[in-house]
């Protein structure tokens, strides 16, 4: 069985609803993950922003608004009289959800539970319209099956152990539909995968089930090899590996969730990038084995942070690298980049929430450099690391740009640079040009 998931922009419109059910509607059995309708969540998160701030009043007036657009949906979507009455009152039960936080403190979980009714109300409409149509459709809830740990970490093997369940439960069908991004926590609290999340729950599922491919619809081919929004003449890349694919995302490629490939890799899942605008297309195919060596493509992370620290206290010391990295393990800081010399070591974070503390904490070992705005370009492929020449080629190629740090030989699909964001698409371009495109 396939799991299929489709974006915000592949269910944005009413048109866009009729066309997804068209095209998974073959007759053959799969699970069909969903977004909220584009531009939902972005109000979802305005209306909790203005109950933080105790606006309420503004809080209600998005809230109208809001459900005024999906009374015009469920008007525009269906054509039964009955099937626009189960409409409405799927809207009115999500709606009077989101009001009820109008009223008293607004804590966490009211943010967490108004989040989650874009995806509820999509997939309840989407499951109206596909009965309305003739299809064998149900309502996968996908509270009962998703959760994640204390640490806010997937939890799979709940997953496997209930999804059976919640299947045998809904019923035998040819389309099982579900939520994307939302889940429970460790205290059976409703919560999310964060954004993009609904890529994520689409390959855990997947990998539950042990599905055959999991596929995500999106608004565009597939990956590219550059960052089309920046660069001129990328293209589609036909296939890459679990690796290539997981550095991408996790360096800036906007088509996909960073932890999307870990379970389809953990179960050999193949996973395929699919247009819901051009079905025909082939898309990107992720699996085990890359198609070819070399370079693939390049992305960008932006946001990026560098810190150095400077003490002559790591001559010939042990231990100091392992007091740096555990001031960055308390406030719960990833890092990114790392580079090292006698007396100092550079590193990257994306997460600045506990900056000033942390440049506290290392001032106790040294003298701290803090450069900010700076984005790390990442370049991927099959570098077997025996292969000369291709740190040369990429370094010829950025002739002329300032590189803050180099991270290169901790994988053998990686090398990634640090650059000012205000040269970012100067060497994009440049490794387009010099790279990609020869």
């Amino acid at each position: 069985m396939k799991v299929l998931k489709f974006g915000g922009t592949s269910v944005g419109s009413t048109e866009n609803m009729r066309a997804v059910m068209e095209l998974i509607t073959d007759g053959e059995q799969k699970v069909v993950v969903l977004s909220a309708m584009s531009g939902t969540t972005n109000s979802l998160v305005e209306i909790s922003n203005y109950l933080y701030k105790k606006n309420k009043d503004s809080a209600r007036m998005v809230i109208n608004q809001l459900e005024e657009k999906y009374i015009k949906v469920v008007a525009n979507l269906f054509e039964k009289a009955e099937s626009k009455i189960e409409g409405i009152k799927v809207v009115k039960e999500s709606f009077t959800a989101i009001r009820s936080f109008t009223s008293g403190d607004f804590k966490e979980i009211g943010e967490k539970t108004i989040l989650a009714q874009g995806e509820l109300i999509s997939t309840a409409l989407f499951v109206i319209l596909m009965k309305e149509n003739g299809h064998k459709a149900v309502y996968l809830p996908a509270l009962d099956f998703m959760r994640i740990d204390a640490d806010k970490a997937a939890d799979l093997y709940y997953t496997k152990e209930a999804i059976p369940g919640v299947i045998e439960k809904a019923g035998e069908a040819d389309y099982y539909i579900t939520q994307g991004f939302i889940c429970r926590n460790a205290n059976d609290e409703i919560d999310n995968l964060q954004r993009g999340g609904s890529d994520y729950t689409a390959t855990l599922i997947g990998a539950a089930i042990e599905s055959e491919e999991v596929q995500i619809w999106t608004d565009i081919d597939g990956f590219h090899n550059n960052d089309p929004r920046f660069v001129e003449k990328t293209r589609k890349i036909e296939q890459l590996s679990f690796d290539e694919a997981a550095e991408l995302a996790y360096f800036g490629a906007k088509i996909l969730h960073p932890l999307t490939v870990l379970p389809a890799k953990l179960q050999n899942i193949p996973v395929r990038l699919k247009n819901t605008m051009n079905p025909s297309d082939s898309g990107t195919l992720i699996a085990s084995n890359s198609s070819e060596s070399g370079i693939k493509a390049v992305a960008a992370k932006d946001g990026i942070t560098a810190i150095k620290i400077r003490s002559y206290r790591m001559l010939m010391a042990y231990g100091f690298m392992k007091s740096i990295f555990e001031i960055f393990e308390f406030f719960k800081t990833p890092i990114d980049m790392v580079s090292t010399s006698e007396v100092a070591v550079s590193l990257t974070i994306d997460d600045t929430r506990n900056l000033e503390d942390i440049k506290r904490e290392l001032q106790e070992y040294g003298e701290v450099e803090i450069d900010t705005d700076q984005s790390i370009v990442c370049i991927v492929g099959d570098l077997i690391a025996e292969e000369k020449g291709f740190a040369a080629k990429i370094f010829n190629a950025l002739e002329g740009i300032p590189i803050r740090m180099i991270s290169y030989g901790g994988s053998r699909h990686n090398i990634s640079i640090l650059v000012p964001t205000s040269l970012k698409k100067q060497t994009l371009q440049a490794l387009n040009d010099n790279l990609l495109n020869v």
